[in-house]
């Protein structure tokens, strides 16, 4: 029997939670997740690009994909979102910290093989990193969806922390002449740089 994975709070608890909407807002507002997993023993924190399709997180890759490989067979592990917001500074090192979100999801990932199922899973990664993208593309071929690996991880254990607001001095810092408060920070997106191919007359869409 597979252990389930230890999700309690020990430190600073009062800034975690395991509330499922909570969860999906965190998870829903980034690209970019980082797989954590153990194969042969040697640990391994790989990036990905990955999607929601209601109670699950989809990640992709190519079928000879040795990643893709080691997750369907079933090894457990860690899927980990963070939204770095801010960096926060206070009067101390001590004291000082960053603002974040952060979800975990814990699990097996199952792959996706009826190609009824792969291609709306598919058709959900776009939509989650290409927002209004899809209905300018033509659909994904057979052989295109043979080739590549759709895995689904459910989110059923996971757990978020989330640090807001202003730094936390100690009492006996306050009076120190040294600026405090936080720098926010986030990702945004630059000007659309043109395809050297692209066909003459073709403007960036509204969606970009």
């Amino acid at each position: 029997m597979t252990q389930k994975a230890d999700t309690k709070f020990r430190r600073e608890a009062d800034r975690g939670s395991h509330e499922y909407e909570l969860a999906c807002e965190v998870l829903d507002a980034g690209k970019v997740c980082h797989v954590g997993f153990t194969l042969d023993g040697q640990p391994y924190v790989l990036p990905m690009a990955y999607g929601r399709l209601d109670d699950q997180l989809l990640l992709h890759g190519s079928v000879a994909s040795r990643v893709m490989k080691a997750l369907a067979s079933g090894v457990p592990c860690c899927v980990t979102v963070t939204h770095f917001d801010g960096l926060v500074y206070a009067r101390s090192t001590f004291s000082s910290s960053m603002n974040y979100r952060c979800t975990m999801v814990f699990g097996t990932a199952r792959e996706i093989t009826d190609l009824n199922e792969k291609r709306p899973a598919i058709q959900a990664l776009v939509d989650h990193l290409m927002p209004g993208r899809r209905v300018d593309l033509r659909m994904s071929t057979p052989k295109e969806l043979n080739a590549t690996s759709v895995l689904a991880i459910p989110i059923e254990t996971f757990s978020t922390k989330c640090r807001t607001g202003p730094p936390k001095d100690k009492k006996s810092d306050l009076d120190a002449k040294v600026w405090a408060g936080v720098v926010p920070l986030e990702l945004t997106a630059g000007e659309p740089i043109d395809a050297p191919d692209i066909l003459p007359g073709v403007e960036p869409p509204d969606y970009l």
